[in-house]
């Protein structure tokens, strides 16, 4: 059951549909190895079509290069082998059809929310435009009672849609989020998984989420990608491929959900007993 939340614009002029396809192929990453004049293969052979508006969760241990490849997708980093495209052309350094959101909020303590959102529109706009965008993000956001505040004012969960609307004001055709929510409370988890399922129909992005929670994975995304070891210790890869069956939200106790729940975390090597405790 969803959680309440303030109430969001079901449409904005200024947030658009933009949303483009992701295609990774024969995708590979490795990195020198200290004192060795080897390097040490972290992702290898990755090749994986993600579509426009898609929501795609990625899992797997912590090393398993779930954060390198969403890198990768945005311009942060470069691949050793392979290739990655967004809307049928090569991935840019900082490439200006993405944008990331982090853990930790990393909004500047002395500006106000509105502020710190603004810092996240493209350059060359009309300070006109600028303030009608900001505006509508933090109102998509639930913030608008918070515009003025400054973040030591506010909540971690508000401080994470802050951090969210920042991310929207690019206009992003690509989403990339690296475990946004890991390091809030569990109540204000549920919360802002449901946020972002209400920002994603307001403006369908494409949306690359790495995170370790397995239901937050089921209950967000169209198909969950599984990275781990792959033969004979090679370098990590997509180990399973789950795509999630109905409309979002979904119920979290359904027995459909607890079932796909059961095969990734098999597939993380968690064995789950009759006790209903899970064990590494």
């Amino acid at each position: 059951m969803a959680l309440t939340q303030p109430p969001l614009l079901s449409r904005s002029s200024h947030v658009t549909n933009r949303a483009f396809s992701v295609e990774f192929a024969g995708l590979g990453r490795s990195f020198p190895a200290p004192k060795k004049k080897t390097s040490t293969g972290v992702l290898g052979d990755v090749t994986l079509r993600i579509e426009p508006g898609e929501i795609v969760a990625i899992l797997g241990p912590s090393g398993c290069g779930k954060s390198t490849l969403l890198r990768i997708a945005g311009g942060l980093d470069s691949p050793t082998a392979g290739a990655v495209t967004i809307d049928g052309t090569p991935v840019t350094p900082f490439d200006a059809r993405c944008a990331i959101g982090f853990q930790e909020p990393r909004l500047l303590p002395w500006r106000t929310l509105s502020d710190n959102v603004a810092l996240g529109l493209p350059r060359g706009g009309s300070r006109t435009d600028g303030r009608e965008i900001v505006a509508e993000l933090v109102s998509l956001v639930g913030l608008s009672n918070f515009a003025g505040h400054t973040p030591r004012q506010i909540s971690g969960g508000m401080a994470q849609r802050t951090s969210l609307a920042r991310a929207l004001a690019r206009n992003p055709g690509v989403l990339l989020l690296d475990e946004p929510f890991g390091a809030l409370d569990a109540l204000t988890r549920l919360r802002m998984q449901d946020l972002l399922l209400e920002v994603h129909r307001a403006a369908p992005t494409t949306v690359l989420l790495v995170t370790h929670d397995v239901d937050e994975a089921l209950q967000l995304a169209d198909r969950v990608i599984l990275l781990g070891k792959g033969q004979d210790d090679a370098a990590n890869g997509i180990q399973q491929v789950v795509t999630v069956p109905g409309i979002r939200p979904r119920d979290r106790g359904s027995a459909e959900l607890a079932e796909l729940r059961a095969q990734l975390l098999g597939g993380l090597g968690i064995e789950r007993h009759a006790a209903g405790q899970e064990h590494l």
